[in-house]
């Protein structure tokens, strides 16, 4: 079974880029390099980078003081056939560097869909520095009929590994990737 944890960097990481000088092609640069560390760890993850990152939601707010930015209500992050859902998306810059991000942490109800791959997660966070992304709370990871779930996944996308915590139970279907 191929699940793409990746799925969850590569959005998160777009969400983010999204806010940085140069839009859309800021986003791709982003999105390329963490497609680059994870596709050959995850099976060659099929991203759309060319296309242009969608952000909506009810509200922004951005904080200069603290360098942080606020999706906040029904936010939908797309690229191509990815998607990202959740109640709210919080971008945190690297120090006085506006352009760099640090971290993302998406909340409330995340729900991140490429194809037939899918993630769901109370929370998911992504720490660009140390390269690890965090799913927490009811987390269900699924390809196909293939499922994977647990109450926390933490994903390595420099080395490629992935653990599962908190009572792991894992359905996989004869046949199936």
């Amino acid at each position: 079974m191929l699940l793409r944890p990746a799925l969850t960097a590569l959005m998160l990481a777009a969400a983010g880029a999204a806010l940085l000088p140069g839009g859309p092609a800021a986003a791709q640069n982003v999105a390329e390099r963490a497609v680059n560390g994870a596709a050959t760890i995850f099976g060659g993850m099929k991203a759309d980078t060319k296309s242009p990152v969608e952000v909506t939601s009810d509200r922004l707010s951005v904080n200069q003081a603290d360098g942080t930015a606020t999706f906040g209500g029904n936010v939908v992050i797309s690229q191509g056939e990815m998607r990202l859902k959740a109640a709210d998306v919080t971008v945190v810059y690297a120090g006085n560097d506006r352009r760099r991000i640090s971290k993302l942490r998406a909340t409330g109800g995340v729900t991140l869909v490429n194809g037939p791959d899918a993630a769901e997660a109370r929370e998911a966070s992504y720490d660009v520095e140390a390269g690890t992304v965090t799913l927490t709370g009811d987390v269900l990871l699924s390809q196909g009929d293939n499922v994977l779930s647990g109450q926390t996944m933490v994903v390595n996308l420099a080395d490629g590994t992935a653990s599962v915590e908190g009572r792991v139970r894992s359905v996989l279907q004869p046949g199936s990737n």
